[in-house]
């Protein structure tokens, strides 16, 4: 009679498998906080029953919100719909608004899996199963720095168009930058291809008045700042849940726009009630004072070259405000610091034009 067969465990993997039981959860921490994503940290948690415990621990974490769907549930979802369905206006502001409340509610997939020692087809987290950000974010309960990703920009331009923003929030609009160009050109053109340079002396040229130049960089700092004043009033149960936080970054695929907050002004958002716009839908702008500084043409190092580039700095203008206390060289730190590349160049180089100095109320 033939023996038995026997199945052996392959001992290399046996080796392999205690060699990784052997490192300390410390270490393990530091290996899952460079991974961050949270799809990739939900694997991991079902991978074995340690991490499983361990993932909930990590300090850096980040979403990435890969689409927009239609919203269901209650709360803040329900707002977004019945926004949804009033009349829309015939501007900008529509896709804005529509793109950021849908964005920030959707549901996410549901990712499953069974740790060693867990039951078959249960939630990785415990919240896992209606999937908003707010809900999957409750599942890390040590969570420090923390990065959202949107699908894509608020403000919808039109092609060729660059607009980039930054915004620094407390409970309330701190600073804003917005940097803009009517057309970008990946080389440097000459003659009849841009405004003559007789023209460009420093000052704004008269043309920038009466063919809606004006009228356009108004628009863009309008929409700009009602992006950033809905990202802030959206993050609030997120703040409100997780006090460990020491950073918060939200920003979008397209690299259109990042707000961000700090430790300092994590803590101010805690401590302080927001005021809420009429539309209840984003915080309140309050009013601010404007800083603009336009150059006709700008080239730019890699050769590129920006048309009608525009900078716009934005800060509250109230008295007593959080961020009223900056100093021209912090504001101006701020400023150089909000972009990379050859648009960190012009913004440096536009902080050197002539300013024009702007007001506008709370909204």
């Amino acid at each position: 009679m033939l023996p038995k067969a026997r199945i052996h465990a392959d001992p290399a993997l046996d080796f392999e498998a205690d060699l990784f039981d052997c490192l300390p959860d410390s270490l393990v921490l530091l290996i899952l906080n460079k991974v961050e994503d949270v799809r990739s940290l939900g694997r991991c948690s079902a991978a074995s029953k340690r991490l499983h415990g361990l993932v909930p621990l990590v300090h850096d974490v980040r979403v990435k919100i890969d689409h927009v769907v239609t919203v269901d549930g209650n709360g803040d979802a329900d707002d977004a719909l019945n926004l949804l369905s009033s009349p829309k206006p015939r501007n900008v502001l529509s896709h804005l608004l529509k793109l950021m409340l849908c964005t920030i509610a959707k549901p996410f997939h549901s990712i499953r899996g069974s740790p060693n020692g867990a039951g078959a087809g249960r939630p990785l987290f415990p919240h896992l199963a209606q999937h908003s950000p707010a809900q999957v974010l409750r599942s890390f309960t040590h969570v420090r720095n923390l990065q959202i990703e949107l699908p894509s920009g608020d403000v919808g331009t039109e092609d060729g168009v660059l607009l980039k923003w930054r915004a620094e929030y407390g409970s309330t609009l701190q600073n804003c930058v917005i940097l803009g160009g009517t057309r970008v050109d990946r080389k440097p053109v000459g003659g009849a291809e841009h405004e003559p340079a007789s023209e460009d002396n420093g000052s704004m040229p008269e043309s920038f008045y009466t063919n809606g130049g004006l009228k356009l960089r108004v628009v863009w700092t309008i929409s700009s700042l009602i992006a950033a004043s809905t990202r802030h009033y959206l993050l609030r149960s997120i703040i409100k849940d997780h006090p460990t936080l020491v950073s918060l970054v939200l920003t979008d695929a397209d690299d259109q726009g990042t707000l961000c907050m700090g430790a300092e002004q994590l803590k101010e958002f805690r401590e302080n009630q927001l005021s809420t716009s009429a539309c209840s839908n984003r915080t309140q702008v309050p009013a601010c004072n404007m800083k603009l500084k336009y150059a006709p043409y700008l080239e730019l190092p890699g050769g590129i070259a920006l048309q009608g580039a525009t900078l716009v700095a934005i800060k509250p203008s109230t008295e007593g405000s959080n961020g009223g206390h900056m100093s021209r060289k912090e504001t101006d730190a701020f400023i150089s610091g909000a972009f990379d590349g050859p648009l960190k160049f012009a913004a440096k180089a536009l902080m050197k034009r002539r300013t024009y100095l702007l007001e506008m109320n709370g909204f």
